[in-house]
Parts: structure tokens; C-alpha cells; sequence
């Protein structure tokens, strides 16, 4: 009987204009937003390459290792293309430097594209899915019990030895069937489309997460489903399921995700939390140049840093503490005291990599209180929202949360402990090269080169589980909070 029920109701379903419907605007959604999100992309990688000539050409042309401009760029992620997350919110581009210790918040975007191609382009697929399927499973839910009781059918088939758990669960199965069929006929299409696009390389690891996102969307649509079928079996009449469908499809989807970001702020006033920040690295930098003069104290060098009384030619100096300069031409007069300013050079760089060090522990404590702590409460409130469960878990399997981002910040912060590694295995900073190519220019051959590694895919998975958790206790406690309901009423 069972069997018979779903049968039944599959075809029902695949007969109605609602079906007709979901196939041809998921179809031509999705598909149609791939070809602009693919574009996007490719030019995003082209971007990235072009980016990452230019760093290199930079870095190679300084002449001392002072000189020296490195920056690094952060890769396009093709999983964007299904969650954009924050992965276009956030600049790709980050300078290294001894001195300083990058962060999240050290992340610039120095090759934005066009602005107006941007809007197009964070429509990403999750989007899609998240507003169109959510609604979908709504229209296809809100006369599945209503409907029945109005037109007397749920009488007729209750009349039969057929028990009123079989007649949900069919309704249930059926319209899920037909639910995923426009899903998975959509998702194949962009699946040939990225395969015939040379610029997105998908490996098993990036179809392990794709498989996480299907599968996530799955339990998506079945909650909203559920909402469906919970408010239709609660109210009897077609047009207020309806109407209350929409209603809560509006607060679920449109407004609550956007007004909790807005509703709670745990971290007080930002302003004071800067100035403190601001002191303490004005204290610690206040006591740096009192060990430049405890150094030069006991230092024949004279006049004012960083010039001293060496006579030299075609110099450039940096007004800021971190770039230093070259010297072309050293006078004569001079060299006598070049040991001595190669000794102050590398006493200083070291200092500078001890402060750089208490400098960025004091601004990730900032951030760790102040911007990630906010983030941190504002996915805890949005997450009321199966539709925010949504956004985050997808995120989290594609790379492109808070926590990819993270990943990025950190891969930074190790080329940068691999850099300066490099220069102390040169002793580049008590080097004559450090400041002068009077007797010749830096060999940048073996510069190493950033590489930066995505989190496993146990790591997205684990990070998307909590998400996927709450998005399947969801379903099972509309399932059985609706069962219990159906039970009880008199047909």
C-alpha cells in the first residue's frame, strides 16, 4: 500500500504546473548564472596571474635586500562558484614584511573588477538554491495535508487499512523525489560546463566537497519541505497554509539572516579597544628606540638615524621604519664605519622582528575580541535560520567561511617566518647587500616562492558538521512534531 501511495503521489506531482515550473526556473537559473559566475572566475584566475607576475617582477628588481616589496595573492577558490561565502568580500592580496606580522585584517584589494560585474557575479549557486528551492519546497508542501482535508481525499485514503505515518511519509518521499529531480538535472549541466572549462581543475578532493554541498542542500530542502507540511497539516485550509508559508519564507530567508547581523553587539565600544591597542604598540615601539639609543650609546657612528655621516650616492630613503635604501656609491671616507652600520642594520632588523612579533600577538588579541568575536555571536544568532545553517555549512565545505580565511592569514604568517628564515640563512641583515650594491645586487633565484593549501576535506567536513547537525535535528523534530499532529486530528 505504501508503495502504491507514492507511486500515486509522485505522479500527481510530476503531472502538476508547479513541477513544469520548478524544472524550467531552477534549470534556467542555475544554468544560465554559471556561464556569468565561470566568466567571473576565469577572469579572477587571469587576474591572479597577472598579480603574481607583477609581485615577482617587483620583488626581483629591488637591488638590497632592504629594498625588497614582496606581496602574495591569494588563489581564486572555483568552489566559489557554489559558495562565494567571504571569498570576494575579502581582498586577495597581502605584503610580507620582517617587521610586521600580517593578519585578516592586513588583506588588501589591490585588482578589484569592475563593481558592477561584482554584483552580477556573488550570485553564486548556494544563492539560487538558498531563495528558489526554499520556495519551492514550500509551494509544492502547503496543500499536501490541507489540500487533501478540503477536497475530502485525506477521508477516502484514511478509510483504507493504511496507517497515517505511511500516508506523511509517502507525501513526504514523493515530493522530495520531484523536488531533487530539476536539482540534480541543474547541478549535472554545471558539472559538464565545469568540466569543459579550462580554467577550474577538479580533483577528488574538490568533488568530495561539491558532494558535501548536494548533500547539504538536500537536507535544506527537505526542512523547508517540512515547514511546509507541518503548517499544512495544522491548518486545514489551502489559502492560509499558503499564506503562512510565505510569511515565514519572507522572515526565514529575506529577513532574519540580514536583521540578526544587526541585533546583538557583545563587544562594546571597537573605539576603546583600538586606542588600547594603539597605546600598548606606541609603548612597545617607544621602548625599541630606546634600545636604538642604548645601542648607539656604545657606537661610533654619529649624526641621525638612519643617515648617520656616511657619505654615499644615489641613495632613496623610506620615511616610515621599514624600508631601507641603496646605496650605488659609498664614499671612501666612509668605509671605516661600515662595519659598524652593518652591526646597527642587523641589531635593529632583529628588534624589529621581536616587536613585530608583540605587535601582531597585541592586534589578533584585538580582532580575536572585537571583529571575529562579532562574527563569532552573529553566526551564533543567525543560525535560528535553516537558511543560515544553509549558507554557513555550504561555506564551510567550499573553503569560503571565516575559517578559510583564517587558513589563508595563517599560510601568510608562515611565508613570512619562511622568509625571514631566508634572509638570516643569507645574513642578509648584517650584510653590506642589506643597504649598499656598490659590489654587486641581490640574487633573488632562490627567493621562496608562497604556496598556499587549502584545509583537507576531512577539515570542511568537520567544520560544516555542526551546521549539517542542526539542519537534520530540524528535519526530524518537524517530521515527528507533524506525525503527532496528524495522528491526533478527526478527519
Amino acid at each position: 500500500m505504501l508503495q502504491n501511495l507514492i507511486h500515486q503521489e509522485i505522479l500527481v506531482l510530476l503531472m502538476s504546473a508547479r513541477f513544469l515550473a520548478a524544472v524550467i526556473i531552477t534549470f534556467l537559473l542555475v544554468v544560465a548564472n554559471t556561464v556569468v559566475l565561470i566568466d567571473a572566475h576565469e577572469n579572477r584566475v587571469a587576474n591572479y596571474s597577472q598579480q603574481e607576475k607583477v609581485h615577482h617582477e617587483k620583488a626581483v628588481e629591488a637591488e638590497t635586500y632592504s629594498t625588497l616589496k614582496l606581496f602574495v595573492e591569494r588563489p581564486p577558490n572555483p568552489l566559489s562558484l557554489f559558495s562565494t561565502g567571504l571569498d570576494k568580500r575579502l581582498g586577495t592580496t597581502v605584503e610580507i614584511h620582517h617587521d610586521t606580522v600580517p593578519t585578516i585584517s592586513s588583506v588588501s584589494a589591490r585588482n578589484l573588477e569592475n563593481p558592477y560585474l561584482n554584483l552580477f557575479s556573488q550570485i553564486d549557486l548556494v544563492s539560487i538554491f538558498q531563495v528558489v528551492l526554499s520556495l519551492l519546497a514550500l509551494l509544492f508542501a502547503y496543500d499536501a495535508i490541507a489540500g487533501d482535508w478540503e477536497n475530502g481525499t485525506l477521508r477516502l485514503v484514511i478509510s483504507h487499512p493504511v496507517r497515517r505515518g505511511a500516508i506523511l511519509f509517502a507525501k513526504y518521499l514523493a515530493a522530495m523525489i520531484c523536488l531533487l529531480l530539476p536539482v540534480l538535472m541543474s547541478l549535472l549541466m554545471v558539472m559538464i560546463q565545469l568540466t569543459l572549462t579550462s580554467s577550474i581543475q577538479l580533483g577528488t578532493a574538490e568533488l568530495l566537497r561539491i558532494g558535501g554541498i548536494v548533500v547539504t542542500t538536500i537536507i535544506y530542502l527537505s526542512a523547508f519541505y517540512l515547514i511546509g507540511l507541518l503548517i499544512s497539516t495544522t491548518t486545514r485550509r489551502t489559502a492560509t497554509s499558503l499564506m503562512l508559508c510565505m510569511f515565514l519564507w519572507v522572515v526565514f530567508v529575506l529577513v532574519y539572516p540580514n536583521w540578526s547581523r544587526f541585533s546583538f553587539n557583545p563587544v562594546g565600544d571597537i573605539r576603546a579597544g583600538r586606542h588600547s591597542e594603539s597605546q600598548q604598540i606606541e609603548q612597545i615601539w617607544e621602548e625599541v628606540d630606546r634600545e636604538e639609543q642604548r645601542f648607539l650609546a656604545n657606537s661610533p657612528l654619529t649624526g641621525d638615524p638612519p643617515r648617520f655621516n656616511i657619505g654615499y650616492s644615489g641613495s632613496s630613503f623610506s620615511s616610515d621604519r621599514r624600508y631601507g635604501f641603496n646605496m650605488t656609491k659609498v664614499n671612501r671616507d666612509s668605509e671605516p664605519l661600515l662595519p659598524h652600520f652593518q652591526d646597527y642594520q642587523a641589531f635593529m632588523r632583529t628588534t624589529h622582528i621581536r616587536t613585530a612579533e608583540k605587535v601582531g600577538l597585541i592586534r589578533e588579541q584585538r580582532l580575536a575580541r572585537t571583529t571575529l568575536r562579532q562574527a563569532t555571536w552573529d553566526e551564533r544568532l543567525m543560525k535560528l535560520s535553516p537558511a543560515s545553517l544553509y549558507t554557513f555549512a555550504t561555506a564551510a565545505w567550499a573553503g569560503t567561511d571565516l575559517k578559510g580565511m583564517l587558513d589563508f592569514s595563517r599560510a601568510t604568517q608562515n611565508y613570512r617566518q619562511t622568509f625571514i628564515h631566508y634572509l638570516e640563512d643569507k645574513d642578509a641583515f648584517a650584510s653590506r647587500l642589506w643597504f649598499a650594491s656598490d659590489q654587486g645586487t641581490v640574487d633573488w633565484s632562490d627567493l621562496p616562492r608562497f604556496r598556499f593549501a587549502r584545509a583537507d576535506v576531512s577539515e570542511n567536513a568537520q567544520r560544516a558538521l555542526t551546521d549539517m547537525s542542526l539542519l537534520f535535528l530540524m528535519n526530524l523534530v518537524l517530521f515527528m512534531v507533524t506525525f503527532l499532529i496528524l495522528v491526533k486530528i478527526e478527519v
